[in-house]
């Protein structure tokens, strides 16, 4: 139960109920990739993230639609059940956040570390994996990486774990140079 005290709130119970249920099923990493898949459908798709956020929708319209969603990723019944459960009770606009709390819950049990990486463009596999690799030696422990692009950074990354924050993109090296030459 302590790890449920880390995560609070309505988000925080769902995941930590479903996190609980997936171990006892020992489907903890079908669960994980499933939600980490509709994260990303949420992410990348304008009309579902405003499919799970509207209120206009009735709750059998929900149902319908994110049944169809996910019976075509293949989900673990786990998954379709607690999207089905939400979308029931009317609280489909708390799915990404109990992912996010879910996903906490999971890299805590493995040992993990989240942290968000924001880049100019995206990534090659061999960029992912020497990050993950220097992030490992100086945080101790194996990072679970979640990237987006900003294309305001013009170049290098932004990374943060927990409240730390590592800067070095272009655009910040760039804004401290305009404010050291005014200072002159």
């Amino acid at each position: 139960m302590a790890s449920g005290m880390a995560e609070g709130g309505l988000a925080g119970r769902y995941a930590h109920a479903m996190f609980e249920l997936a171990q006892d099923k020992k489907a903890t990493d079908a669960v994980s990739a499933d939600l980490a898949s509709l994260r990303k459908a949420l992410e990348t798709s304008p009309d579902l993230a405003r499919l799970v956020k509207s209120p206009v929708f009735s709750a059998e319209d929900h149902a319908r639609a994110l049944k169809a969603i996910l019976a075509r990723m293949e989900a673990n019944v786990l998954t379709i059940n607690l999207v089905l459960l939400l979308a029931s009770r009317r609280r489909l606009f708390a799915l990404t956040a109990i992912i996010a709390a879910f996903e906490r819950l999971v890299a805590k049990s493995r040992g993990e570390t989240e942290a968000e990486v924001a880049s100019a463009r995206a990534l090659s596999d061999a960029e992912i994996a020497e990050l993950k690799s220097v992030l490992k030696s100086r945080l101790g422990k194996e990072p679970r990486l979640h990237t987006r692009i900003d294309p305001t950074l013009l170049g290098g990354l932004v990374v943060k774990v927990g409240s730390r924050m590592i800067d070095t993109s272009l655009r910040t090296k760039l804004g401290s140079l305009a404010a050291a030459m005014k200072g002159h």
